[in-house]
């Protein structure tokens, strides 16, 4: 029986994780809360109602979402249009999106078989035999999707198709060895290097992470690591070096690529879809000399012998 998952974005033609042309599954759920995520519809694993007031039509004018909810004092309207959905009462039968006829309302994620998922991968195949491409899975966290992630790998190895797996690795190292066989890829963060901080910012500390990222460079997979760098939080020079200590030390270097991501602002209306706070408005750095710090960052990396880019574009 083909395995279902719940995925709240499908991206083809994607370049960004992974090698060449990309189809990639964004699955709902992640045990982390990093305070500068910008997705914060993959929170959750379940799906979930998101509300854009500026397109409601008005409770006054149309109100339909009104008369199928099957709960009262659930949708708050203010100013006359929808606001927010009182998420504690809410039991996701998604009625008032599917009548809803300004899209103000959005559905966060939908159910997909693995079938389903191969039947939109296998659309592009041919582009991704011509770019060494293939299929990334991502979140949120496949970890706590880790058995549809795995018969989707299965699937994708029977067609040939490269596959990749993005992961906080936040997780039984007994649940990531089942899908070692059928990854040619895993992408991960390092975050931050110090438990207490990490935990601070992501909710969790980074033990498990650190001790499954060391488990993963012993075995014969490619690896890439990312740093999503974010000013005043990771990105002290201190924090670097023992950064560069554990991939030199704890990993041997068995990496592909080291990645620095430049923080930017994004996911703020979604976070008010969810009716969540967006905590990084107050974030005030200047970018001119945060992206000289980078540099410097890269520079330091690559001092220690370890292959490290600024974005997303791979080097060898």
């Amino acid at each position: 029986m083909s395995k279902k998952g719940t995925v709240f974005n499908v991206q083809r033609f994607t370049l960004h994780d992974g090698p060449g042309i990309r189809t990639e599954f964004f699955l709902k759920g992640c045990p982390l809360r990093c305070i500068w995520c910008g997705n914060p519809e993959s929170f959750k694993s379940y799906i979930q109602p998101g509300v854009f007031q500026n397109k409601c039509i008005s409770e006054e004018k149309c109100g339909d979402c009104k008369i199928v909810c099957p709960s009262e004092n659930i949708l708050i309207f203010k100013e006359g249009k929808l606001s927010a959905i009182d998420s504690s009462k809410c039991i996701r039968c998604m009625k008032c999106m599917a009548i809803c006829p300004s899209d103000a309302i959005k559905q966060w994620g939908k159910i997909m078989s693995v079938e389903e998922c191969m039947n939109e991968i296998l659309k592009d195949k041919g582009f991704y035999e011509k770019s060494n491409g293939g299929v990334t899975v991502s979140g949120g966290d496949p970890i706590l999707q880790i058995d549809f992630a795995l018969q989707l790998f299965k699937s994708c190895k029977e067609e040939a198709i490269h596959t990749c797996f993005e992961s906080t690795f936040y997780g039984q190292w007994n649940e990531i060895e089942k899908i070692l066989p059928y990854t040619n890829l895993f992408i991960s963060d390092l975050k931050h290097m110090d438990s207490s901080i990490h935990k601070k910012y992501t909710g969790v500390g980074n033990d498990l992470i650190l001790e499954n990222l060391k488990k993963l460079s012993k075995k014969n997979v490619d690896i890439i690591l990312r740093i999503p760098v974010i000013p005043g939080i990771n990105d002290s020079m201190d924090n670097i070096k023992i950064t560069a200590d554990y991939i030199l030390n704890d990993m041997n270097n068995k990496i592909k690529v080291l990645q620095l991501l430049s923080f930017m602002h994004l996911g703020e209306e979604k976070y008010k879809s969810l009716g969540m706070n967006y905590n990084m408005n107050n974030l005030d750095f200047n970018r001119k000399i945060f992206q000289n710090k980078i540099i410097e960052i890269q520079q330091y990396f690559i001092s220690k012998g370890i292959n490290c880019t600024i974005g997303t574009k791979e080097q060898n």
